[in-house]
């Protein structure tokens, strides 16, 4: 992946603007950053996810999700290294983020799917599509 394809799959979302902030590009919906490119850098991406969604994409794709460092790494922002990305993870991560900032409610204000019987974790793991480790 490339970070044009990157840029391709954030701005193929609904009412999605790209600006800027730190003179890196970003991808916005409602004025609320949802993606970044070109940090750390060229070779990077960032979505805002939710720890829970992090926890799944980085398990899932440890090559290619990873934290970002510090307190933001810990609120869900999450580095997507593009190289070895593939579309189909990415644009599931963009979609979970860009979702977490258009309905414009912190993550635990929302309400909890139902199927409360299932562990927390099958319903996360839900909102993205199965992934298949590479032998790499």
């Amino acid at each position: 992946m490339t970070a044009d394809d990157f840029r391709a799959l954030a701005m193929s979302l609904p009412d999605v603007v790209e600006s800027a902030h730190m003179n890196h590009p970003d991808f916005r919906v409602g004025g609320k950053i949802f993606a970044t490119l070109g940090y750390p850098s060229d070779d990077w991406g960032c979505v805002m996810l939710t720890p829970d969604e992090q926890a799944v994409v980085c398990q899932a794709e440890p090559d290619v999700f990873k934290p970002a460092s510090g307190a933001w790494g810990r609120g869900g922002s999450t580095h997507v290294s593009l190289r070895p990305a593939r579309k189909a993870s990415v644009r599931a991560a963009l979609e979970a983020a860009w979702r977490r900032r258009a309905t414009g409610e912190p993550a635990a204000a929302r309400k909890k799917p139902s199927g409360a019987s299932r562990p927390a974790g099958a319903r996360r793991a839900a909102a993205f599509p199965k992934v298949r480790r590479s032998k790499r």
